[in-house]
């Protein structure tokens, strides 16, 4: 018995379905979790753990604090962990607005402009960010800023980067509208963070857009609205294929920017973000769709080469 089944004994019907999406992966799979704030090398270690406790794949862990805060020894081995567990570890470019010394970011209106970059010295320290943590191995890459997405894309067409690296455009920018989305994939974006609220209709309207994978949070901490609906995640990944799967949490404290002083906090909620996609998971097998996950090192990750 379904929940549709009991509500239809009612006369209840549910909203008309959207549009079920074709597109796949390149090895076929619908979706692949992603856990974000895994904040250096003992949270990473942390997560796999707890999805090998749960017996659930994670694909990509995504950082928020930095890669230009991470050593070139902790970058290493987050890029050594990727790469023994065949998962794609995704790191923020640095510095950003949010943390200038300028202050408008911090302001009642600033949020919008936490992670653009402030001139060409900004720039240029985004720049070895990348280059810095590409030497240690690292293949994924955060990126806030529409300018430093155009000229980082530009690089690797160039072959000044390599070209398995991946980058994710963050949720800090994310796209409302499906042109703003097309707009992102033609500036480079491997994948594209969209609102989290978003309803199926629009995610549908997303898909039809664009073919590059979808990133969304099906919950998120406070700070960016508190949304949970880990429950959905079948509805959303049959409209939105390919589609990462992201998993923040609610209730939760700030991690940003991370360090020794907050890291078991940070391992803490990481395990329990590794938690809500193992209780998701629950629900897309409940849900008795055929929705298949990538296992883990599959074609199309950033995954790290050492």
């Amino acid at each position: 018995m379904t929940g549709a089944e009991v509500l239809a004994r009612h006369g209840l019907t549910l909203e008309p379905a959207a549009a079920a999406s074709a597109a796949r992966f390149p090895d076929g799979a619908h979706f692949r979790i992603e856990i974000p704030s895994v904040e250096g090398p003992a949270v990473m270690r942390a997560v796999v753990e707890a999805a090998a406790a749960a017996g659930i794949t994670v694909n990509r862990v995504s950082q928020g604090s930095g890669a230009m805060l991470l050593s070139e020894a902790e970058l290493a081995e987050l890029a050594r962990i990727g790469a023994d567990t065949g998962i794609e570890v995704s790191l923020f470019t640095g510095p950003r607005e949010e943390w200038d010394t300028g202050r408008s970011a911090a302001s009642a209106d600033g949020p919008g402009f936490a992670g653009r970059l402030r001139g060409t010295r900004q720039l240029r320290y985004a720049i070895d960010d990348v280059l810095r943590a590409v030497d240690q191995g690292i293949r994924g890459f955060l990126v806030a800023d529409t300018g430093l997405l155009e000229l980082l894309a530009g690089m690797q067409s160039a072959g000044e980067l390599p070209e398995s690296v991946v980058w994710k455009v963050s949720a800090v920018i994310a796209p409302s509208n499906p042109l703003t989305l097309r707009q992102l994939e033609r500036m480079g974006g491997s994948t594209v963070n969209v609102p989290s609220d978003i309803t199926l209709g629009q995610l549908a309207e997303m898909r039809a857009a664009v073919s590059l994978p979808i990133d969304l949070y099906v919950e998120t901490p406070d700070g960016m609205g508190g949304v949970v609906r880990g429950q959905e995640s079948a509805d959303l990944i049959a409209v939105a294929a390919p589609m990462y799967l992201k998993f923040g949490l609610r209730n939760s404290r700030p991690l940003y920017p991370s360090g020794v002083h907050l890291e078991g906090d940070a391992a803490a909620i990481a395990r329990e973000k590794v938690h809500r996609a193992r209780v998701a998971l629950e629900w897309i097998a409940r849900s008795g769709a055929d929705l298949v996950q990538s296992r883990p090192g599959a074609k199309g990750l950033g995954i790290p080469e050492l």
